[in-house]
């Protein structure tokens, strides 16, 4: 059965216990038993090990560190790897903001020390990146420059050096993965208006429709329905004008 690690007893500052949230909130404890691990995390449009992804990419993306401990633990028990964990805070300090991510480093750093996972297993500073699809990068800097670039040329210089010919290429976190942390962490955040760039960026990186409806079901219980419902109309054109 699909657990989480939660204490028996907790601090003010750390998770609560479900004995707290029985005493509490007895309907959010039998939500959380029945429906979300009882029945979201059983659902197969989406792997265990991407549900992992999708729920510690929002965790991270609104800072949320208090739940963020155990979600760290269950991905690594789902097969996401620890340089995968390791890229996704740093592809997120890009996306969510660096004291995010620097907050993810804290909660991360214990993690990893519990489960004795040292630098040696960590993804390389300056790796040999992939293979950059110079076409698509020349389309995409265009559009932008052509936008942008006489008022804002800062953010599309660094648009095009760091993110789309630096960060994006990095190896050790498979590209698909990268849209599916960065589509879920614009929905946490309510950057709906960036799924029109990016559902087709991930779509060709390999994530599929089905796969895309299912994270964000799974984000609308941890992120709030009212960004989930911002979003599906967004996704809708999308997915419709890709059809």
């Amino acid at each position: 059965a699909l657990t989480l690690a939660i204490p028996a007893r907790a601090a003010a500052d750390e998770r609560p216990s479900r004995k707290d949230v029985q005493m509490v909130a007895p309907a959010l404890d039998k939500y959380t038993q029945d429906r979300l691990l009882g029945d979201v995390w059983k659902r197969p449009g989406l792997s265990r090990r991407d549900r992992s992804v999708v729920t510690l990419a929002a965790l991270i993306g609104r800072n949320q560190t208090i739940a963020l401990s155990d979600h760290l633990k269950l991905a690594l028990d789902h097969g996401v790897k620890p340089t995968e964990i390791s890229e996704m805070v740093t592809h997120l300090a890009f996306y969510s903001g660096w004291a995010n991510a620097m907050a993810a480093v804290a909660v991360t750093k214990a993690v990893f020390a519990e489960r004795n996972i040292g630098p040696d297993r960590l993804p390389a500073a300056s790796p040999a990146l992939l293979p950059l699809n110079e076409a698509a990068e020349a389309d995409r800097a265009k559009r932008v420059g052509d936008q942008f670039g006489a008022m804002f040329p800062g953010v599309v210089q660094y648009t095009t050096d760091v993110l789309f010919r630096d960060l994006w290429l990095r190896p050790d976190l498979a590209p698909r993965d990268r849209s599916l942390v960065t589509i879920s962490a614009l929905i946490a955040n309510g950057q709906v208006a960036q799924l029109t760039g990016h559902i087709p960026i991930g779509m060709n990186n390999g994530l599929t429709q089905p796969e895309i409806a299912e994270a964000i079901t799974h984000l609308a219980f941890y992120v709030g329905w009212p960004n989930v419902f911002s979003a599906m109309p967004v996704a809708k054109e999308v997915f419709e004008k890709r059809a």
